[in-house]
């Protein structure tokens, strides 16, 4: 039986180390803040009241499961609550350069979208299709995402169409990214429909991610994993034969080491790498993003998503959580998350709250003119710098490699996934990958 540390409590952490337990290993877990979660980590929003304020409590950043997550479904398992699963069908909406929201729900709907002519439909259709049928990921790498949507789509439907959306998700990093984060896109969306799921059915579970983050963190200490929390770790290096992970409050030895920080932090930690190593952790090219939660009195529509095509809009998307959400979950509120993906130098970091608010409020209420500013009761800002690996080309080929040539030590983050989307069930899949 070997020591293991496994070091960050975000849930790819927590289910190396459930693995890891399951295989009848010694396991430390430590996470450098006071709770379990990393990105799916819950939250609290203060909602003034005439009497004590009302704590909301739900999940930090946007998160569901497709009926096709399977990895995800484990992991609820795992923590006991399965049968707690919720499924509810959805559906999309749809905000244009005219200012109008429309949905995008069905076929019918989609056909009716103004700013493409039917040709211009039928390839945007085609591509999507076309794109679900690829099975070879490396061969999507080898192509500029926007020549290859030009290629397929047209070049109106690329500029109406793909460009505001790969901007909205990308900023100008879309012009190094290849084809394989549409294709990636498109085999998640189309997973369920390739199993027999022909409807869009999202799940999340009762309680929210502060619930299976409780659940998950007893179901370790049953196993016997030793759980450290509040200890940033300083640095990972080779001590005699063993690894010595320094933290702020102390020193942990281990036989093998798991880090699932994302690449950039994993050079800072980690000296003894060689220097082709570090160059390809620093390499890795990042979107982080700036999420805004809002409590409000009032639905705005009844849109899980709504796709934002005006190059002027100050957020990516609009996500109303309650559209599938019971909303006796947030206290029957209702709850909205406007993220923005942006680079990491981004000064929009460095915003307040104020700010952001400032920035985000009056285009919302362009969308949505009914909102008041007395129907938000509250608004609160994640920031999280480094998120998501930009795929761009042949990056599979230049990623950093999970196994390092230091002994022991082994590396699993976002950029270790050169064909994948931001989403909890494929980050789940460096558990398989890692620890077969």
């Amino acid at each position: 039986m070997a020591r293991w540390g496994v070091v960050g409590g975000g849930v790819l952490g927590l289910m190396v180390a459930h693995r890891l337990a399951g295989q009848g290993h010694d396991v430390t877990l430590i996470e450098g803040v006071s709770e379990l979660g990393g990105l799916a980590a819950a939250w609290q929003l203060t909602v003034p009241t005439d009497g004590p304020d009302e704590t909301v409590t739900w999940d930090r950043h946007y998160h569901v499961t497709l009926l096709s997550d399977r990895r995800t479904q484990e992991m609820v398992a795992a923590a006991g609550l399965a049968d707690d699963l919720r499924w509810v069908e959805t559906k999309t909406g749809y905000y244009g350069t005219d200012g109008q929201l429309r949905s995008v729900s069905n076929t019918l709907e989609f056909l009716r979208l103004p700013g493409l002519n039917l040709l211009d439909k039928a390839r945007l259709a085609g591509t999507i299709v076309y794109g679900s049928k690829i099975r070879d990921g490396v061969r999507m790498e080898r192509i500029p995402v926007d020549a290859w949507l030009r290629r397929w789509s047209g070049p109106r439907t690329f500029e109406r169409f793909w460009k505001p959306l790969l901007r909205a998700k990308l900023g100008d990093a879309y012009q190094a990214a290849s084809a394989a984060f549409i294709w990636a896109t498109i085999q998640r969306l189309y997973a369920a429909r390739r199993s027999g799921l022909k409807k869009e059915m999202f799940g999340y579970v009762h309680g929210g991610y502060a619930r299976l983050l409780d659940r998950l963190a007893a179901t370790l200490t049953g196993e016997g994993v030793k759980l450290v929390l509040g200890a940033p770790v300083r640095r990972i290096r080779r001590d005699g034969d063993q690894l010595a992970v320094d933290t702020d409050i102390g020193t942990e030895r281990f036989d093998e080491v798991v880090l699932t920080t994302n690449a950039h932090l994993a050079a800072d930690l980690c000296a003894d790498l060689t220097a082709e190593e570090s160059a390809r952790l620093r390499g890795v090219r990042y979107m982080g993003i700036v999420c805004a939660s809002l409590v409000l009195r009032r639905s705005l529509a009844p849109y899980y998503l709504t796709y934002i095509t005006d190059p002027e809009t100050p957020f990516t998307a609009v996500v109303e959580m309650t559209s599938f959400v019971d909303r006796a979950e947030v206290g029957g509120h209702n709850l909205v998350y406007l993220p923005k993906y942006v680079a990491p130098d981004d000064p929009l970091f460095d915003a307040s709250d104020d700010e952001v608010r400032a920035a985000f409020l009056p285009y919302l209420q362009r969308m949505y003119p009914a909102l008041t500013e007395a129907d938000v009761l509250a608004f609160r800002v994640s920031r999280v710098r480094r998120v998501f690996a930009v795929p761009t080309l042949g990056y599979s080929r230049r990623m950093p490699a999970m196994t390092t040539s230091v002994p022991g030590l082994h590396l699993a983050g976002s950029g270790q996934l050169p064909f994948a989307t931001l989403n909890v069930n494929d980050t789940l899949g460096l558990v398989e990958e890692l620890l077969p």
